[in-house]
């Protein structure tokens, strides 16, 4: 999997785009350079737009362990994640999504980019924290 990092300390958020095959390996080396630019900026929000990716791999086992992979390589549970998909993705994200906030990360997934901002930045886009599954 490609990414690409953008710190929008103005706006209070990291962004990410990603593209390719997302797998196990790609996911927690774009988790460990993403947990450096949020730790370098000091920012706690982050959008990591994943309409780009064609296929998703991974067994549920993947999923289950990675909250855990998380707090070793540095993720605090205090940030807020917002994930964009494409709709074909749905099961493997719901799934993520449940499992992140089971261990206490504040993750939530959109397939429109404006009900992702808005959850992720709050009070700040005007709307209270509604997040949306898909």
């Amino acid at each position: 999997m490609e990414w690409t990092i953008v710190s929008r300390e103005d706006d209070g958020y990291v962004s990410v785009v990603t593209r390719g095959v997302a797998d196990q390996t790609g996911s927690l080396e774009m988790a460990h350079a993403l947990t450096d630019v949020m730790r370098r900026h000091r920012l706690t929000n982050v959008v990591i737009d994943h309409r780009g990716v064609g296929r998703v791999e991974g067994l549920p086992s993947d999923v289950y362990d990675r909250p855990k992979i998380f707090r070793a390589i540095g993720a605090s549970p205090g940030i807020r994640v917002a994930e964009l998909i494409r709709a074909e993705h749905a099961d493997h994200f719901a799934f993520f999504e449940t499992v992140c906030r089971n261990q206490g990360f504040q993750f939530s997934v959109f397939t429109n980019e404006d009900e992702a901002l808005d959850w992720l930045l709050g009070g700040a886009r005007g709307r209270a924290d509604s997040g949306h599954e898909a």
